[in-house]
C-alpha cells in the first residue's frame, strides 16, 4: 500500500512510520518545513500543514490509505485554543482530504485518555464515557475528535480507531513520551517525589507494540472498529517497584498528595502565563493522575493478533537503551 502519515515525527509517530515502512509499505510522511530531516528511515517526506487543503491532497495523492496521528500533546500552550485548531479541526481537514483522494483506509490515532478514567474498573474500546470533568484540554480536544470521527465512521468512511495506552519505550523525551524525562531523571537518581499513594492502575504500552498494532489496524482492522493498543495495568508502587529491581535505584520516598500537586500545579500554570515559560506541571496533568486509566486489548489481541511486551520487560529494553545513550546512572542505595 501507499500509506501517508501524519505526525510521523513525533515520538510515538516516528515509531509507527518505521514499522509500516520496514513491512514493505510506500510511507509518505506529512511534515512541517523545515523538518524533513527527522523523516524516520524508510519514509518520503512531503512538506505541508493539516489545514492547508493544497498541501494535504498533494500529499495524499495516489495514497491508498491515510495514517493519521498528528496531534498537540503539550502540558500547557498559552492559546489553549490551539488544542481544537490541531486535534479537531485538523483532524477534520485531513479526513476531507482523504474522502477527496478516494483513501480505501484511514487509521486515526487516538488515545485511552479520550475515553476516559476507569476507577476501580478496566474497561475497553466499547465503554461509553461517563466523567466529562475533562482534566487538561488535551483530554477535552481528543474526545471531541473521537466524536467527530464516530460521526464520520458511522456516515461511511472507512475509519479504523486505535486507543494507545500510556506509551513508554526508548526514543527522545518529547512531551509525546510522557515517562521519558521521569524515566531519566529516575536513573539520574534525581526523582526525589512521587505523585499520590502508588495506588493508581495505568494502562502502560511500549512503543514498539503500538508501533506493530497500528500496521495490524492498517492491514486487518474492521472499519468501524476501535482497538486498544495498551498493555499491563499497573500501579505506582509496581511500576516503581519493577524499575528498582531492574536499576538498583530506590524509588523516590515521598508521596506529594493529589491535592498540594493541583495547588502547586496551577500556580505554576499561572506562572506561566506571566512568563511565557511553559510549567513542569499543571494542575490538570496532576488531577488526571487522581484516577485510574486501566484498559484491556483483548479485542486487538484477538481480532488483530496483537502482542503485548510484559512491563518488566519493556522496561528493562527502555533502561538498557537509556544507559546506553548516557551511561550508567549513581546508585542512591537503600
Amino acid at each position: 500500500m501507499k500509506v501517508l502519515v501524519t505526525g510521523a515525527t513525533g515520538y510515538l509517530g516516528a515509531h509507527v512510520a518505521a514499522r509500516i515502512a520496514a513491512a514493505g509499505h510506500t510511507v509518505r510522511a506529512l511534515v512541517r518545513p523545515g523538518s524533513e530531516a527527522r523523516t524516520p528511515a524508510g519514509c518520503r517526506p512531503v512538506s505541508g500543514d493539516l489545514l492547508d487543503p493544497k498541501s494535504l491532497a498533494g500529499a495524499l495523492a495516489g495514497c491508498d490509505a491515510l495514517v493519521h496521528m498528528a496531534a498537540l500533546v503539550r502540558r500547557w500552550v498559552r492559546d489553549p485554543r490551539e488544542f481544537d485548531r490541531v486535534n479537531v479541526e485538523g483532524l477534520a481537514a485531513v479526513l476531507r482530504a482523504a474522502e477527496q483522494a478516494g483513501a480505501g483506509r484511514i487509521i486515526y490515532t487516538s488515545t485511552i485518555i479520550a475515553l476516559g478514567p476507569t476507577d476501580g474498573e478496566v474497561r475497553d474500546e466499547t465503554a461509553e464515557r461517563t466523567d466529562f470533568r475533562f482534566h487538561t484540554e488535551y483530554e477535552r480536544s481528543k474526545w471531541i475528535a473521537l466524536r467527530l470521527i464516530q460521526a464520520k465512521s458511522a456516515a461511511g468512511l472507512p475509519i479504523v480507531r486505535v486507543f494507545p495506552g500510556v506509551v513508554y519505550g526508548p526514543g527522545e523525551a518529547t512531551e509525546g513520551n510522557l515517562l521519558g524525562r521521569s524515566l531519566e531523571r529516575y536513573l539520574a537518581g534525581r526523582l526525589r517525589a512521587r505523585l499520590g499513594r502508588g495506588d493508581r492502575r495505568i494502562c502502560y504500552a511500549y512503543a514498539e507494540d503500538v508501533a506493530a498494532g497500528h500496521l495490524l489496524a492498517l492491514e486487518k482492522g474492521r472499519p468501524g472498529a476501535g482497538y486498544i493498543l495498551g498493555g499491563e495495568n499497573a500501579t505506582g508502587d509496581q511500576f516503581f517497584g519493577m524499575l528498582r529491581e531492574l536499576t538498583g535505584v530506590a524509588p523516590p520516598q515521598l508521596a506529594i498528595p493529589y491535592w498540594v500537586a493541583e495547588a502547586a500545579g496551577r500556580a505554576l500554570r499561572v506562572g506561566a502565563y506571566l512568563t511565557g515559560i511553559p510549567p513542569l506541571l499543571t494542575d490538570g496533568v496532576a488531577a488526571t493522575f487522581r484516577h485510574e486509566w486501566a484498559y484491556s486489548s483483548a479485542r486487538a489481541v484477538r481480532e488483530l493478533g496483537y502482542r503485548i511486551t510484559p512491563l518488566r520487560e519493556g522496561l528493562r529494553l527502555t533502561v538498557e537503551a537509556m544507559r546506553r545513550e548516557s551511561g550508567p546512572p549513581p546508585s542512591r542505595g537503600e
